[in-house]
Formats: C-alpha cells, structure tokens, sequence
C-alpha cells in the first residue's frame, strides 16, 4: 500500500533533514519516494505502476508519495525541478533519485539493482 506523505510523517519516516546534514535513512527497509502532481499527465501514468509495484515488494519495499504542491518545501529540500522523480533509497547507503515515467520493468530493475531487493512471492 503506498502511503501519503507530508513533511512531518517524511521526517519522521524517511529522512529528517532539519536536524541532520548528512544523508541519514529513518526507516529500516528500502523505500521509493514518489514526488507527483495531480495535474501531471506522466504522474498519473505512473501510479498505478507504483500502486502495483507496492503489492509485489509488500513487506520488502515501502512507497511514499509526495505531493509537490502541497508540500513544496519538502519537494525544494529535495531539488525537485521536474516530475515525476522518483527517489529510490537503500536501507543503508546513499538513496539515487531519477526522473521521468518508466515502465514498470524499468522501475523493476532500479529496485532490484539500486534497493538490492527481490519482489515477495505472490500467492
């Protein structure tokens, strides 16, 4: 289930940039954060990729997303200049940020390279 994020629940979740400078991931497996708009066409194209995407990691991956314009100071920490940018973090290491609409094979390849995480096996 993809889970809506505001500052305060992105804080406390994924990455507390008030009080650390350095990257420092609050959570304790992988997540993908989803930075989108209701008015983008391409954004739209892909949730139901990342909707998809959340069944098949349940309990290996979270997904947030994040709308930018209702959080804008969260998306200007970030350096969002276009959407969707999806940001693709580790448990551990540096998260990688990409932007544009993939297919959901290509999303598929960037968690299983960059999160190092295979999807849950659907019975």
């Amino acid at each position: 289930m993809v889970e809506h994020l505001t500052k305060d629940t992105f804080l406390k979740k994924v990455f507390n940039y008030e009080q650390n400078k350095e990257w420092k991931y609050e959570g304790t497996i992988p997540a993908v954060v989803d930075f989108w708009a209701e008015w983008c066409g391409p954004c739209r194209m892909v949730a139901p990729i990342i909707d998809e995407l959340s069944e098949e990691y349940k309990g290996k991956v979270n997904f947030y997303k994040v709308d930018t314009e209702t959080e804008q100071e969260l998306s200007a920490a970030f350096g969002i200049r276009s959407i969707p940018s999806l940001l693709f973090i580790p448990a551990e290491g540096e998260p990688k940020m990409t932007a544009g609409a993939y297919p959901k094979e290509q999303f598929k390849k960037i968690i299983e390279t960059e999160l190092n995480v295979t999807p849950a096996l659907i019975v």
